[in-house]
């Protein structure tokens, strides 16, 4: 749980560095705030990124082709590359 939280961080910290995206990273406790207000569409995952901000960029990659409004980081691995799993969702 401690490297998921480190990972959320560093992931939220690049989204303001970021290019404009139409998927938005959230944070589990900003999601809860406004779920009500989404449908889940799926699970993405990314694996053998070196950086963080690569396996951000890649996440939101995929939640963009999905159709993706919104993508929750659910699990992330640091261990020798990062490899990074989220639930995505679409606005009802």
């Amino acid at each position: 749980m401690r490297i998921l939280s480190k990972l959320t961080i560093t992931l939220a910290a690049f989204s303001f560095i970021s290019s404009v995206s139409a998927a938005e990273l959230m944070t589990h406790d900003a999601f809860k705030k406004v779920a009500s207000q989404y449908t889940k569409i799926g699970t993405i995952s990314v694996s053998n990124e070196t950086a963080a901000s690569d396996a951000k960029a890649a996440l939101i990659k995929k939640a963009d082709e999905q159709g993706a409004d919104v993508l929750i980081l659910t699990s992330g691995n640091t261990s020798n590359k990062i490899h990074a799993t989220a639930n995505i969702y679409k606005k009802k």
